[in-house]
């Protein structure tokens, strides 16, 4: 009898084992990102006459973005889970176009640009996910995430039915959408909408393009809710039939509200853009906008029942050379940090703005999920840069140079394939026998260190187009190390974003012929390459531009800390071959954000490239510095 029972008792346990495992299976079968059981997957996100449905039951969007080019691939997840933290369901992504495809022939879709790990995390995180994939997606990145080779045809018209234009989306999206298809919502994915391009209606300059752009996406296989994004101006010329039209803005202003519902009325209100801050301008001020005053207008959205996206919910950085530029009312490049007073901070940690909205968005979850911790910021020992090399001395290693009777601009050089130089420096020499009067006509974009005989003798920049070039003997050499500072990101003047010398300059009135061009785009091979050259020690008085290179020590596992450069001029920062950013004394920005991820345990190679001024060490702060600020 006692082994009867004892079998009876194995027989139930196996029971409760495989109805628990049965149970799991089930759960994790038909759960979606909203934590939710069971959800439909034949209706996806749905437009009625007042608010939104996904899967046949009553959806509210609360959203934010989350790029995940301007943060390090080992912080996903980490933000991704701050935003759920908070209360958010929904996250929205942006395809940056320029770094999938760097060149015609290459794209890239690893490591850091892994864009189906980053929508199957997100899935996983439990959050949805709104997709943006351009081919314009603005964010105020270099040409707004367009890639510079486009300008090599010297008629090319971005954004439009243009032949050229039109041929290159074409094999961008061939190769892009293929990989978001299956992650759409009705095929068990996060997506649960698409956006067709990004502001046209402030653009619109020709009218089949956008139906062009959606008709291209349902070619390949988007089947999922169709949206376009508008400020007030463009929701008139900027919607596209089968799309709804969602509107931008920062403060509640009734009237672009009235004016949504009377272009598209019967329909819920998503605030696609939502803006949480500004993004900041090198000479400017850092723009933040109080939270009190955020939080009000969230709650009065919530209040109407409309569904929002936070822009940005965390912003990131502009890592490398990819920030964009202002047109209006002059050309303002933009700094490094992307922070943009975002409720999370460019670090991750939690702002004032997190907690007050995390309150406000408890009253739409029943149970919000811990907040994560946040991760240590660490205040190294200052980095010594003990060894100098010259920017002439550095040539031997950049591309071949070029040689030209006429200036070239950047993006028309034959380097990289022949897909001309997108970012970083371009410099030009050229022999002269007198000096006199240089003028730069505004054809160097966007500024200019200039040389006679390697002696700096002034700058060009868009408010100073002329220098007094000194009289000497015999021929000389005139050089212009000329930046791309970062190209417009909007408006109407994005196709007349070639960078470097793009018309005459003339000295005397006479323009200047015969050029040797060399191309520094300081990629990571080139930086790489460096370690061949010639470093000496640094002199008392070393020659500018030039690069300087050090050590920074961890001392076990590597940790988020924020360089400083008091008393350097203007240059770039590379730690590990890895470029970190600009820094400018112009500020506001004071540090740069530098992650654990891009660090080793042990020693790292820091290499600064300073146009005119050298402290010669680099601190390392445990705080952010993003200089004085203005209330938007």
């Amino acid at each position: 009898m006692s082994v009867f029972t004892i079998r009876q008792n194995h027989k139930r346990r196996y029971v409760i084992l495989f109805l628990s495992l049965a149970c799991f299976i089930i759960y994790r079968h038909f759960r979606g990102p909203s934590g939710k059981i069971i959800i439909s997957r034949s209706m996806g996100l749905t437009a009625n006459s007042s608010q939104f449905t996904l899967g046949g039951k009553p959806f509210r969007i609360l959203g934010g973005s989350l790029h995940y080019f301007r943060l390090p691939r080992a912080y996903w997840r980490d933000r991704m889970v701050k935003m759920k933290a908070c209360g958010l369901n929904t996250v929205t992504v942006d395809v940056p176009w320029s770094l999938h495809q760097p060149q015609k022939e290459e794209l890239h879709f690893q490591g850091g640009l892994d864009l189906e790990a980053f929508l199957q995390l997100a899935a996983d995180v439990g959050l949805w996910v709104i997709l943006r994939p351009g081919p314009y997606i603005g964010t105020d990145l270099d040409l707004g995430g367009l890639p510079s080779w486009l300008l090599r045809d010297r008629e090319m018209m971005l954004r439009t039915t243009y032949p050229g234009f039109i041929a290159a989306v074409n094999v961008y999206f061939d190769k892009l959408i293929p990989k978001v298809v299956p992650l759409q919502f009705k095929k068990g994915g996060p997506i649960i909408a698409v956006q067709v391009e990004n502001k046209y209606g402030s653009h619109a300059r020709d009218g089949n393009y956008m139906s062009f752009i959606k008709e291209a996406l349902q070619e390949r296989g988007i089947s999922e809710a169709l949206l376009t994004s508008d400020n007030h101006e463009g929701l008139k010329h900027g919607g596209v039939k089968g799309a709804l039209r969602t509107l931008n803005l920062q403060k509640m202003k009734h009237d672009d509200i009235k004016y949504l519902e009377a272009v598209q009325p019967n329909s819920p209100v998503l605030v696609m853009e939502l803006w949480t801050g500004r993004c900041d301008g090198w000479g400017g001020l850092h723009h933040s906008f109080a939270a009190e005053d955020l939080v009000s207008v969230v709650r009065e959205m919530l209040r109407r029942g409309m569904s929002i996206n936070l822009y940005m919910f965390y912003g990131g950085t502009n890592f490398g050379f990819m920030n964009g530029a202002l047109a209006n009312p002059s050309y303002k490049a933009l700094v490094t940090s992307y922070d943009y007073d975002a409720p999370l901070s460019e670090a991750g940690d939690y702002t004032p703005k997190y907690h007050l909205l995390r309150d406000l968005f408890s009253n739409f979850n029943k149970i919000l999920p811990e907040m994560p911790g946040l991760r240590w910021k660490e205040q190294y020992e200052a980095a010594i840069l003990f060894q100098h090399l010259s920017l002439w001395d550095a040539l031997p290693f950049t591309h071949e140079p070029f040689r030209a009777q006429f200036p070239v601009n950047m993006e028309s050089l034959p380097v990289n394939n022949g897909n001309g130089q997108a970012y970083g420096y371009t410099l030009y020499e050229t022999s002269i026998t007198r000096g006199g009067s240089l003028k730069s006509g505004g054809n160097v974009q966007d500024r200019a260190l200039v040389f006679v005989n390697q002696s700096f003798i002034g700058s060009f920049h868009h408010r100073n187009l002329e220098l007094a070039v000194p009289d000497g003997k015999g021929k000389r050499t005139l050089s212009l190390l000329v930046e791309n500072c970062g190209r417009v990101h909007s408006g109407k003047e994005m196709d007349n974003q070639r960078k470097g010398i793009v018309g005459d300059i003339l000295l005397n009135r006479t323009p200047l012929r015969d050029f040797t061009i060399y191309s520094l785009d300081m990629t990571p091979a080139f930086i790489n390459s460096l370690y061949r050259a010639n470093w000496k020690t640094v002199p008392s008085k070393p020659s500018f531009p030039g690069f300087f290179q050090g050590r920074l020590f961890v001392n076990g596992y590597p940790s988020d800390t924020f360089m400083k450069l008091p008393g350097w001029s203007k240059g770039v920062v590379f730690v590990n071959g890895q470029n970190i950013g600009r820094y400018w004394d112009a500020g506001p920005q004071q540090a740069l954000f530098l992650p654990g991820p891009f660090l080793n345990s042990g020693m790292n190679q820091v290499i600064v490239f300073e146009e005119a001024e050298a402290d010669l060490k680099t601190q390392f702060e445990d705080s952010p510095d993003l200089g004085m600020t203005v209330d938007i």
